[in-house]
């Protein structure tokens, strides 16, 4: 019995979509990023990229466990001396709520060109309204 390897040419990307509201952060972007990697596939490959489309809705209802909305904080630096800036997951919650659950799936995805392309492939909106009606994404149960 012989192993068939995924080809870019032969993959056919379908459409997902992850209802947030009420579910924790960490299990939605964990289930977000083995979609987008394609490991939920048959014909999973790791040197190709053959993970689906995904969409996530509802993110401003997405809840984190503990105290995590006080005590977790997400840093970036300028690049200055003295250029650290940080927030936390509470005020990024209610300014950003998109970029919460983005910065979660792209920390669970590959640090390659793989994972870069993956990470294109989501979508990710505060409310329950999407632009992706015409691609007829199919609902997936966190």
């Amino acid at each position: 019995m012989s192993t068939t390897m995924a080809k870019k040419e032969t993959l056919e990307r379908g459409w997902y979509i992850i209802d947030a509201a009420g579910k924790p952060v960490g299990k939605v972007a964990a289930l977000a990023a083995s979609i987008l990697n394609g490991k939920n596939k048959p014909t999973y490959t790791p040197h190709v990229d053959c993970g689906d489309h995904v969409v996530i809705i509802n993110a401003s209802k997405a809840v984190f466990t503990g105290k995590k909305m006080t005590d977790k904080m997400y840093y970036h630096h300028s690049g200055y001396i003295g250029g650290l800036k940080f927030i936390s997951a509470g005020a990024l919650m209610k300014s950003k709520p998109e970029a919460v659950l983005e910065l979660a799936v792209k920390g669970m995805l590959p640090k390659n060109s793989i994972g870069a392309a993956s990470f294109n492939r989501l979508k990710v909106y505060a409310d329950a309204e999407h632009k992706q009606q015409a691609q007829k994404p199919v609902c997936i149960e966190a």
